[in-house]
């Protein structure tokens, strides 16, 4: 009889336990199902969307960013090796954290990856804003590992980039790193970067008048030697309206290119994946965007 007791003592402790349970977990359940999903930057698009346009690349998408529409897309949400195009993330997520001004100490560890491009030392004293010239105009790898490194714990920045990503609804978007250098684990679509590219050139205006930037000379200070990034991206010469943004390539992205260019006021984003000519690729998206109605 004790043990009956005792049997059903503990039982009724436990329902009284359960129940008092019950509203937390019911509330937690229901915040996890009321919490909406980031809805579509520009909608939604059909993985091969207008005319051929001789488009040699294995990937890529024409958006309209005042419109938030897609105007052309070939193979929009496969997922890709993003090579230097991954830094957009990385600068934004930089100027955030830090603003433009903060003086960063550049780490050892950021200067041996190959190849390191912008030409950072160990123990330089850069501010962000010298860094990020580094960073879009050379694709200094070098430069991306110093904001990856030197503002946060290198985990805690890969973290906040791939937090962005969720956060704006980037499913087919991860990051293992601040540079773009191929790696395991690292992958986004052409419609994403449209995205990430969308948010730098509306939100980031100082970034944007960086990445657009043809050449910067940074003087020799007392704390580092002078640096003279050169733009990378061959259409801000080429190509009339062309604001930016961002080149890259490695072995598994091949030939990558995000570019931005402006014409009345109007704000197209075309990004060519995989191209072995991936300028041409670019123009040719560009001029349709312009040819077609605003």
């Amino acid at each position: 009889m004790l043990l009956l007791a005792a049997t059903v003592f503990a039982l009724s402790l436990g329902l009284i336990s359960g129940l008092r349970q019950a509203p937390a977990v019911t509330r937690a359940m229901a915040s996890a199902v009321a919490r909406p999903a980031a809805a579509p930057y520009y909608g939604g698009f059909a993985p091969a969307l207008g005319p051929d346009l001789a488009f040699s690349a294995q990937a890529g998408i024409l958006v309209d960013l005042d419109a938030k529409r897609v105007l052309w897309a070939k193979d929009a949400g496969s997922r890709r090796a993003p090579a230097s195009l991954a830094k957009m993330m990385t600068a934004m997520v930089a100027v955030d954290l830090a603003g433009l001004d903060r003086q960063l100490i550049v780490p050892q560890e950021a200067t041996g990856v190959v190849p390191n491009l912008m030409g950072l030392e160990p123990g330089d004293v850069v501010t962000v804003r010298e860094v990020l010239y580094g960073l879009f105009l050379d694709s200094g790898n070098d430069a991306a590992e110093t904001l990856g490194q030197a503002i946060v714990p290198r985990a805690r920045f890969v973290a906040e980039m791939n937090s962005r990503a969720r956060a704006w609804g980037l499913t087919g978007t991860s990051f293992s790193n601040p540079s773009g250098l191929d790696e395991e684990g690292l992958a986004t679509t052409p419609y994403d970067l449209a995205v990430i590219a969308g948010h730098l050139e509306s939100r980031y205006p100082a970034l944007m008048e960086i990445a657009g930037t043809r050449s910067q000379t940074i003087p020799a200070t007392s704390a580092h030697h002078a640096y003279a990034p050169y733009n990378l991206n061959k259409l801000l010469w080429t190509y009339p309206g062309a604001t930016g943004l961002k080149t890259g390539l490695t072995d598994d992205a091949g030939g990558c290119v995000v570019a931005t260019a402006t014409r009345g006021g109007r704000h197209l984003i075309a990004v060519v994946m995989h191209s072995d000519v991936f300028f041409t690729d670019a123009a040719r998206l560009l001029d349709y965007g312009f040819s077609t109605p605003a």
